[in-house]
């Protein structure tokens, strides 16, 4: 067969002056579609100009579910090869790799250099940590380089910057995501060969940077990723925890929680910043007191002082244009050590002070089943939004001095999730007690830097403190919520409820009852200026739902910015086989530019790209396999089909359902050792919170089943149940590569967005899922026959709950999900140990099923089959697996964060030299 060679296509550039206030440009596409075209393969490599990133426009729009009940797909919108608009910059595109004038000899020569004298050793004696080291401190040659750059550009333009406040940040790895965004992965790859060293082996030597528990703490890290691709000034600001989240291990299929010591031989990517300390109080009381002109004025004597240490960690955008930093807060005393008790033989008393400072950044997320815990929490929350605030004042009066007439206009502060709201009553704390603002001044000031992304609908992540705890631990900032409160509900929410008590007790920060509570949320709602979701039908929800009252006094308050992952890191970098062959169709670009992947969107149905994309997903499906054997003694055989649920374990998410399914392939397996499926491969990747115990119990019986399901000859190897300890970034980046199923079955309603799900549709995984959070529109770009839609809808979901679900009539209306429900109670799973699942089944019977596992599961059963039949259609496979690898650019990062500067932050970009 004769191939046409398609010349590759180049960018354009638009020179267009960027403004605050600017509006993504419209552009028209442009897109052939010819029937099956054979691969068409650039011929040269020239860079292409281009814009720094193309923007999908988002929907504004949110498809309304049926209002019945029936668990029947809705029609999703098909997609078709178009083209989305792009931001247009005057911005040149330079591939990385031909941007730093680093020879392959150079960079070797430097990190011998570093080896002998970072490290203190040499070739012969140093392993494979020394290695790693003397890599990492090489690549800062030219990463601090562009961090100085970026700062003082900064500086002397005196930019407008965001400053991402955020309890997580899941950074991962940095070794090859920064050679990827700098252009040095191959030349780090060759130098180090030339030492005789093994690059991937070296590279598995850095922890993971865990500083975050899920979700929310990685599209934190995308976010700040995007940034400075964007060349965006700003900052993110969180905690350096001493242990991350926990690592997990599995005894007797139990999880267990050891700590995770990230750092505890140094992170080379990170440097401290003694000069920007801040001393943080907390505890004691307010004095009131009366000046001479009689003017009330508050004076917190605080019972304690603790030091907040900032560790800086370069914040690499592709290209390294800008480098920002993402700034880190370590909690100490401010008296180091006790002398006077130690000499006098109190060698534990002299330390306690000391101990008790440094717990507060020990770990992320401590147990607060306890009082004691609950305290630590809100420390913590607020010890890092007080460091924050006031470096961020540091940094304004530095260019400004004591004019605040600019503050809002240079700094815009991004809360992510409820964690950091009590930076609101902070500023203000700051602005009239020590800058000696009145109210007005102070509180238009705040309303116009603050505004804050909510990730959830469920009312645990809406976080409340009791009021006596806020008391305790912050006397001067309950007092100031309580200020905020009295005004806003005899204010605005009177003019738009007038004599409504019951709106006004719904409203309002303050929750009464046997505890009164502080509700962060609505303080959240009440102290910004804008108010986003992170899809669009979640953003619909928080309206309609969450926050209907709020929408009706602010109705220009509430918006959408539907998430986004970085293709950098969750294509280019942890997918380089893949990456590769799209480099072989598109632009040169497409990392910054992702919609240009849709060049190999017309190659879906041509057979020997089929055959190119595939070879590549086995491969990567062989190398898991290698992991699986590794971390669990589990054979697993690379031509099954993949399937995949990684995310934290939570009812909602609904593992469970996952698992009852399983059981159930397993049943009809052993009714009948030849029923119809291809060979399945389970795999799950979470971790429960320490003190969630049913999370715990599902873990507990996933694995159970695993270990029967993997040992059981009779079925043939047809199924096997995989759950990877200590599931993490760096792990995620070895999982979904392998992904021929992306698992996404949260209840309809309940999941704000997701982001693995784009992550692994990107790799070319298959959603079978809910139309839930960002499914929805997953469903609609890569096309409703390129998914497998199941379950209720939001509206299904409401209209059974006020019909009233019954779990138990699911239970004995189907006789198969009655069986492998009653299996919990045997000791089928437990040898010896009858009932020891249980607790699961009472979840879904006993207690409710509040997230509707049994109401979907026949749909999902279903579904399930439907995935069966497509994966033993090769060339339809293929096809939905290539689609969804091209057809994912809405889910960009860098759209979101185009998203937020054009419709929140008003920001403009600030080139770096």
């Amino acid at each position: 067969m004769t191939t046409t060679t398609k010349p590759r296509r180049t960018a354009k550039t638009t020179a267009t002056k960027e403004v605050a206030t600017s509006k993504t440009a419209t552009a028209k596409a442009t897109s052939t579609t010819t029937a099956k075209k054979a691969p068409a393969k650039r011929t040269t490599k020239a860079a292409a100009k281009t814009t720094t990133a193309s923007k999908t426009t988002a929907s504004t729009t949110t498809k309304k579910a049926p209002a019945k009940t029936s668990t029947k797909k809705p029609a999703v919108k098909k997609t078709t090869s178009r083209k989305s608009p792009a931001k247009k910059t005057d911005n040149v595109f330079v591939d990385p790799k031909e941007k730093f004038n680093v020879t392959t000899a150079e960079l070797k020569d430097m990190i011998v250099k570093h080896l002998h004298v970072t490290q203190g050793t040499d070739e012969n004696k140093a392993n494979e940590k020394a290695w790693f080291n003397a890599t990492a401190a090489a690549i800062n040659e030219v990463i601090f380089e562009r961090v100085t750059k970026t700062q003082k550009t900064h500086f002397g333009q005196d930019t407008r910057a965001v400053h991402y406040l955020s309890l997580e940040f899941l950074m991962g790895r940095l070794l090859k995501n920064n050679l990827c965004n700098i252009g040095l992965m191959e030349k780090a790859s060759e130098a180090l060969s030339e030492l005789n060293q093994d690059f991937n082996a070296i590279a598995e030597e850095e922890p993971d940077l865990a500083l975050g528990n899920g979700g929310l703490g990685r599209l934190a890290a995308c976010f700040i990723d995007s940034l400075a691709t964007l060349q965006l000034p700003a900052i993110g600001y969180g905690i350096h925890y001493e242990h991350g989240l926990f690592h997990q291990t599995f005894q007797n299929g139990r999880q267990v929680e050891r700590p995770d010591s990230w750092r505890e031989y140094g992170n080379p990517w990170e440097i401290c910043r003694p000069e920007s300390v801040q001393e943080i109080p907390v505890y004691g009381y307010v004095e009131t007191k009366y000046d001479d002109e009689g003017k009330m004025v508050k004076e917190w004597h605080p019972g304690r002082i603790i030091k907040g240490v900032p560790w800086d960690v370069p914040i690499v955008g592709y290209g390294a244009n800008t480098v920002n930093v993402l700034r880190l807060w370590e909690s100490r005393a401010s008296d180091f050590f006790n002398w006077d008790v130690f000499n006098a033989g109190g060698y534990l008393d002299s330390q306690v002070e000391n101990v008790q400072a440094e717990t507060i950044s020990k770990v992320l997320y401590p147990n607060d089943e306890t009082a004691q815990g609950k305290e630590l929490r809100l420390i913590q929350q607020y010890f890092f939004c007080a460091c924050s605030i006031k470096d961020i004042i540091r940094r304004y009066k530095r260019a400004h001095g004591n004019d605040w007439s600019k503050f809002v206009d240079q700094v815009v502060v991004q809360l992510n999730d409820t964690h950091p709201v009590v930076a609101i009553p902070e500023l203000m704390r700051i602005l009239m007690d020590r800058v000696g603002m009145e109210w007005d001044q102070a509180w238009d000031i705040c309303q116009g830097v603050f505004a804050y992304t909510n990730h959830t609908l469920l009312p645990e992540a809406l976080e409340k403190w009791s009021v006596a705890l806020f008391e305790k631990v912050l006397p001067r900032h309950l007092e100031i919520i309580y200020e905020i409160n009295s005004r806003f509900l005899n204010g605005i929410c009177e003019q738009a409820f007038p004599g409504d008590d019951a709106v006004k007790a719904k409203l309002s920060i303050i929750e009464e009852g046997r505890q009164k509570m502080v509700r962060m949320g609505n303080l959240a709602v009440i102290g910004s200026f804008k108010v986003n979701g992170v899809a669009q039908i979640h953003s619909a929800l928080v309206k309609s739902d969450l926050f209907p009252e709020f929408n009706q006094i602010w109705q220009d308050k509430f918006t959408n910015v539907t998430n986004g992952v970085t293709p950098r890191r969750w294509l280019k970098s942890c997918n380089p086989s893949l990456s590769a062959l799209i480099d072989e169709y598109a632009d040169v670009d497409w990392p910054v530019n992702q919609d240009k992947i849709r060049a190999i969107e017309d190659l879906a149905e041509d057979a020997k790209f089929q055959k190119r994309y595939m070879d590549i997903k086995h491969q990567n499906k062989v190398e898991l396999a290698k992991v699986i054997k590794e971390l669990t003694d589990i054979d697993v055989d690379p031509t099954a089909l993949f399937d995949i649920q990684i995310k934290r374990l939570h009812e909602y998410k609904r593992q469970q359902l996952n698992l009852i399914h399983i059981m159930a392939l397993y049943r009809r397996l052993l009714q009948n050792p030849d029923y119809d499926m291809p060979k399945r491969v389970f795999i799950f990747g979470a971790k429960a919170a320490p003190g969630y115990y049913l999370a715990k119990e599902i873990i507990y019986a996933i694995n159970k089943v695993a270990d029967r399901v993997n040992n059981d000859s009779r079925i043939k190897d047809k199924l096997k149940v995989v759950f990877l300890p200590n599931y993490r970034v760096s792990l995620a980046e070895k999982m979904i590569p392998a992904a021929d199923v992306s698992e996404q079955i949260s209840t309809a309603g309940k999941e704000a967005s997701g982001t693995g799900n784009m992550k692994l549709a990107l790799n070319g995984a298959v959603t079978v899922g809910t139309l839930d959070g960002a499914n929805i529109e997953i469903a609609e770009e890569a096309g409703e026959d390129n998914v497998v839609i199941f379950g209720l809808t939001v509206d299904g979901v409401k209209q059974l709950r006020a019909e009233g679900y019954n779990p138990w009539d699911y239970y004995y209306s189907n006789e198969e999900l009655k069986a492998v429900l009653d299996w919990f109670d045997t000791d089928y799973f437990t040898p010896g140990k009858p009932g020891e699942l249980s607790e699961v089944k009472r979840s879904l019977l006993d207690n409710g099923d509040h997230y509707l596992c049994l109401a979907d599961f026949a749909s999902y059963s279903d579904a399930q089959k439907k995935i069966d039949q497509l994966y033993k259609d090769k060339k339809t496979w293929a096809k939905m697996a290539i689609l969804n690898t091209a057809r994912m650019a809405k889910f960009n990062s860098d759209r979101s964060i185009q998203d937020y500067v054009d419709n929140i932050w008003k920001l403009e970009p600030a080139k770096v030299s």
